[in-house]
């Protein structure tokens, strides 16, 4: 399979700089890229919020074997999984009022802090400190993945009155290098685990630089943004409800969002598994698997400019992505089947999947800036994370519910999942089309308004 896999990752390498060449050439990127303003803006938020992205790539390789090295069993392993999603779900959502009202740079900074004291807790083989560092974790990542963006759109709008098509273009770069980000932390926690002999807590202690260069550079270079800050928190959480549901575009890109980012969850837990469960002697390279996923996340990156400098609207760029996780998924869940299990054939869908995740986020960074109100920005996105944190608790509680038994791999539990995020996808792909529906309406309507002649 080695073999395989290299051919497959040399031909997309080549596939992602040709790509990656054209898109950097589109006429959208030359306007952006030839304003200064713009460029030193886009340093100022990239440089930290790289930073603290890299940190978070490097734990995610080791986090399963080290406590499996700490002797957990799966079942006490996927408890620990489960925690750090049930508290993104739960107290991490309170963590968009308190950016809105307390300021996104100062809760961009909690996270530096927050993140370094969940690196510090898994040098202890104690369960109940590994179970609080999973809990500050998952309020930790509610803000990487909510209170950066909206500090970069509100500056973006309303400091530096950049034009939105701009958005798409941070968006859009952010996506590339997050997959490069990715490849580079697979190699240096490899580096200090296994070549160093470090052992698995190694990549975690690896991180706290970044995250501490990550809030000097916040501190140093970030001005201070608010949303909302007329209401209290429980207020400002139910507040951010009620918009959700009084307007049906927030809601359906809410829906799009919940049903795909719970399919790429989920998906984190299946691809090894997967792969592994061939009984060839000629084992999968997971290193390179993962390096290849990361490239297709880039190409998708690569494609979604291209699109877009091709007229066609981020609402339809969503669309397809949708639809290609679903094909991605259908195919999963057919050779998975127990009966007539196909590697190759799932490895390739899970590439469509990566490509569509690559196309999926630039759109839907863009598209979040456009319809969700800057007062509460912070606010919603995080009850949008709500429904993908509950989804994918549930799915990973019943993957590992069997294991003393066989688990649930060796019992078709795994394509059973596949046809739940099959279920997922349809829903996901209903909602991108009737969101896009709206959305073109929406903005034809404002292109005419523009157009209209003055009297």
């Amino acid at each position: 399979m080695k073999d395989f896999v290299v051919t497959v990752l040399g031909s997309l390498v080549l596939v992602c700089a040709v790509a990656q060449w054209i898109a950097s050439r589109t006429k959208s990127q030359l306007v952006a890229s030839l304003n200064p303003e713009f460029q030193k803006f886009q340093r100022i938020f990239f440089a930290p919020y790289l930073l603290a992205l890299f940190s978070d790539w490097l734990q995610g390789p080791y986090v399963y074997r080290l406590y499996s090295q700490y002797g957990y069993a799966p079942k006490e392993i996927a408890l620990l999984y489960i925690v750090g999603f049930a508290a993104s779900s739960t107290v991490g959502t309170f963590t968009g009022p308190l950016a809105d009202m307390f300021g996104r740079r100062r809760l961009c900074l909690a996270f530096c802090f927050i993140y370094t004291f969940c690196c510090l807790t898994k040098m202890s083989p104690n369960f109940w400190w590994l179970f609080t560092g999973r809990l500050f974790g998952g309020v930790a990542t509610s803000i990487l993945f909510s209170t950066f963006e909206a500090w970069y759109v509100c500056e973006h709008t309303e400091r530096n009155v950049f034009p939105a098509d701009w958005i798409s273009s941070t968006f859009s770069i952010s996506t590339f290098w997050n997959g490069i980000l990715a490849i580079l932390s697979g190699v240096v926690a490899d580096f200090g685990a296994d070549w160093l002999n470090f052992g698995p807590v190694a990549p975690f202690m690896t991180a706290i630089p970044f995250l501490v260069a990550s809030a000097i550079l916040i501190s140093l270079t970030w001005p201070e943004n608010h949303g909302s800050r007329q209401f209290g928190l429980g207020r400002s959480f139910v507040e951010g409800l009620r918009t959700i549901f009084n307007d049906p575009a927030i809601f359906l890109l809410g829906l799009v969002q919940s049903m795909f980012e719970s399919i790429m969850y989920i998906f984190v837990f299946l691809w090894t598994p997967i792969l592994d469960s061939t009984q060839s002697a000629d084992a999968w390279p997971l290193g390179l698997v993962f390096s290849c996923f990361m490239v297709c996340i880039m190409i998708g990156s690569s494609m979604n400019t291209l699109l877009l400098n091709r007229n066609i609207r981020p609402s339809t760029i969503l669309l397809l992505s949708v639809a290609c996780s679903a094909i991605s998924m259908i195919t999963c869940a057919w050779s998975t089947n127990m009966q007539h299990r196909l590697p190759v054939i799932s490895f390739l869908a899970f590439l469509l999947l990566e490509i569509s995740v690559g196309m999926y986020f630039p759109a839907i960074g863009y598209l979040r800036s456009q319809v969700i109100p800057e007062s509460q920005r912070a606010s919603i996105n995080n009850v949008f994370r709500v429904p993908l944190n509950v989804i994918t608790c549930t799915v990973l509680y019943c993957l590992h519910k069997n294991d003393d038994s066989g688990g649930n791999h060796a019992s078709g539990g795994d394509q059973n999942a596949f046809l739940f995020n099959v279920v997922l996808s349809l829903v996901g792909f209903a909602a991108a089309m009737a969101f896009s529906k709206r959305y073109e309406e929406k903005s034809k309507t404002s292109d005419d308004e523009k157009n209209e002649p003055l009297i």
